[in-house]
């Protein structure tokens, strides 16, 4: 690797769907079902090549023609700061020319099976009941939440908040019991439920959901409101009183800047950064410091399936990883079928780089139609 030079970048954007459209969450209407993934292909001096998700302009692209690949990595196989837009195609890119997958160059072993596992969990379960009444709602995402228990999922991570804007709010706090519920009752008690407010409770209306919801012993619970120390106090105090076991989790979006000083405080137990923005690298610099303080890592994602997979190497960096946020799609050029999710668990190709192949026909027609190549002549 360290003679190995870039010469040429190629971008484009494949175009994928998931299994279903994705209904609101508490403040924003519906998701959809199609997915977005940019990728990049860096190719060497050698015609060795690596490609990985990144939102790169052409101009941008240029920065790394002549680099060498190992001076774009530190010592710890993250990669440096400036050319992080880059990370995933040069990660992938540094564990080809190793011949070793990424959970390997940061430390991690395969199991004897050839296989690295990471916990996982189902992130599916968007508000898609809002046109229904509350029995014909509950009975929908319960059949959506065994749906990803077909799919080998055993924790469910369920999109609470109904009503901070989409119903009034008594209908749709009762909504979310019954939603909370139902899931429970068909993934049944060794299934994990978390649930995710997106900011759209308060104090008041969190403890009301934990409490007539307890037999489903939450997890965790995500975004209950928007990040305030103070009443992450007060909720901490009531779970002890109640003899709840419920974690509390944030980050996801723009979090407050004093969230890591107040998880390692304690009043905040799971920190959920987004694994695309600030990235893997940033992780790989986090997730450790994380777990001296004794706090979890849960990194975030939606909406680009890449992540689905190259956040499960993440795992052998971080002690005190929690999960993968899985958001289940399929990206025609991007063949993802060395993986698989099985009883709760992302099972992780013993491949070179994160173990993806990319259809180079359909890679090359996406940036030839509207992509872009630059290289070294």
């Amino acid at each position: 690797m360290t003679t190995a030079r870039i010469v040429a970048v190629e971008w484009a954007q494949l175009e994928g769907r998931r299994p279903r459209p994705a209904g609101c969450n508490a403040r924003l209407g519906p998701h959809g079902q199609e997915v977005h993934v940019p990728l990049a292909r860096l190719t060497t001096t050698e015609g060795a090549t690596g490609f990985g998700r990144a939102r790169l302009t052409e101009s941008q692209a240029t920065q790394v023609l002549g680099q060498a690949v190992s001076d774009l990595l530190d010592g710890r196989s993250a990669v440096r700061e400036p050319f992080r837009a880059f990370e995933y195609p040069l990660l992938d890119l540094a564990g080809r020319l190793a011949g070793v997958p990424v959970y390997a160059l940061l430390g991690g072993q395969a199991d004897g099976d050839g296989l690295y596992r990471a916990p996982c969990y189902d992130t599916s379960l968007y508000m898609d009941d809002l046109h229904l009444h509350d029995d014909a709602a509950a009975a929908l995402m319960a059949e959506e939440a065994m749906q990803g228990y077909a799919r080998g999922h055993r924790a469910f991570k369920i999109k609470v908040g109904r009503g901070a804007m989409h119903m009034p709010l008594e209908a749709g706090t009762r909504r979310d019991i019954r939603v909370i519920q139902a899931v429970h009752a068909a993934v049944g008690p060794g299934a994990r439920i978390m649930i995710d407010a997106n900011n759209g409770y308060n104090l008041n209306l969190a403890r009301r959901v934990l409490s007539e919801t307890a037999d489903a012993n939450i997890y965790w619970i995500e975004e209950a409101f928007h990040e305030d120390a103070r009443l992450y106090e007060v909720l901490k105090d009531w779970f002890d009183a109640e003899g709840m076991d419920t974690l509390i989790a944030d980050g996801e979006g723009t979090a407050s800047p004093y969230l890591l000083d107040w998880a390692r405080q304690g009043a905040v137990d799971v920190i959920q950064y987004d694994v695309l923005r600030p990235g893997f690298s940033y992780w790989l610099e986090l997730g450790p410091q994380l777990d001296a303080a004794g706090v979890r890592s849960a990194p975030h994602h939606y909406g680009e399936p890449y992540a689905n997979y190259a956040a499960a190497h993440l795992a052998a960096r971080i002690e005190r990883f929690e999960g993968v946020e899985w958001d289940e799609a399929s990206v025609p050029g991007l063949d993802a079928s060395a993986y698989a999710v099985d009883e709760g668990q992302v099972l992780v190709p013993d491949l070179p780089g994160f173990g993806l192949a990319l259809d180079e026909e359909a890679f090359d027609a996406a940036v030839r139609a509207s992509g872009f190549a630059v290289g070294i002549v």
